[in-house]
């Protein structure tokens, strides 16, 4: 028997629906705050300074973070936090649809291929969590694809002039592969990382909740679930994700490596800086991917259900 103990049996077209519905209300939800926390970290001058007064600061604030938009009504200040909304769209959406609904399609694939082996060296339990662990992380890999739209989905939100008077395929024809620097990082991150989070969603679901079918968890399971893969994957991710970060904040034309950011990074600053960033990325960024992967697993068989007529009684039996 299978590790999972049962086949999976969610449609395709459920995984892309539900995958997508998590990315574009995923989209809506945090870009706002994606683009100030980028404006915010991307400014180089004090904003609160000593002795300088509240307004003052309060105002220096508001130009930061609103920009051309700092003298506007609150509705077009809004608006203004939706820089690079195309670019954010089509990378946040293809990758949750990619990462979301296409986990459960290698699934899949290694329980039709290699469940027994998976039972065999792991056991029953450990198996199925290591089964969905190994699955996220192939997965995983494959992202680094869509880094153009992330490379520049980043640059439009905090250096906009670079964009003026060049279109998308412009940009695309100029810099041609400099859309893929950091691209090894980027595998060296995505691995280990999408291992941890949908290896630690399963520890939870199997472990703590004892579930046997991981599709019959409640939201509330999801949520936790989610929760601990995504503290777990933001942890082993950190050092890559550090350094793919600092590639990609580059402008176009600096041309310094991973490997040069890296033992500078060492040399300079300590390996703690591999680290930097880790407590305030799990409090902002955490919510966010903890958002997004709780509502994947619980719509994709959602949808499953409302696709094949059935009613949340009839799949939980």
């Amino acid at each position: 028997m299978s590790p999972s103990g049962k086949k999976y049996s969610e449609s395709g077209t459920a995984r892309l629906l539900g995958a997508g519905t998590s990315g574009i209300l995923e989209l809506f939800t945090f870009h706002p705050v994606d683009t100030v926390a980028k404006r915010l970290m991307s400014n180089t001058e004090r904003i609160f300074v000593s002795g300088q007064p509240l307004r003052q600061s309060l105002g220096q604030l508001n130009q930061v973070i609103f920009r051309e938009a700092a003298s506007k009504a609150t509705l077009s200040k809004y608006l203004s936090l939706f820089p690079g909304l195309g670019y954010a769209a089509g990378y946040k959406v293809a990758q949750r649809i990619y990462k979301f609904g296409g986990q459960p399609v290698v699934r899949d694939m290694l329980e039709r291929q290699s469940g027994q082996w998976f039972t065999r060296t792991f056991g029953e339990r450990n198996g199925k969590a290591m089964m969905h662990a190994t699955a996220g992380s192939l997965i995983g890999v494959g992202e680094v694809a869509l880094l153009p739209l992330d490379v520049l989905k980043i640059k439009r939100q905090i250096n906009p002039e670079a964009f003026r008077g060049r279109g998308l395929f412009k940009i695309v024809a100029d810099e041609g592969m400099a859309l893929y620097r950091g691209a090894g990082w980027t595998v060296m991150r995505n691995a280990p990382g999408s291992f941890a989070l949908f290896g630690g969603s399963a520890v939870v679901k199997e472990f703590v909740f004892g579930l046997e079918d991981y599709n019959k968890a409640t939201f509330v399971q999801n949520f936790f679930a989610s929760i601990g893969g995504a503290v777990a994957s933001l942890t082993v991710s950190a050092p890559m994700d550090v350094i793919k970060t600092r590639i990609q904040a580059r402008s176009f034309e600096n041309p310094e490596s991973g490997m040069v950011i890296l033992r500078k990074m060492v040399q300079q600053e300590g390996f703690t800086s591999l680290f930097k960033g880790l407590t305030p990325k799990i409090l902002v960024v955490g919510p966010k991917l903890v958002f997004g992967f709780t509502l994947a697993q619980w719509f994709i068989p959602t949808f499953d259900r409302l696709i094949k007529g059935q009613t949340l009684a009839e799949a939980r039996v």
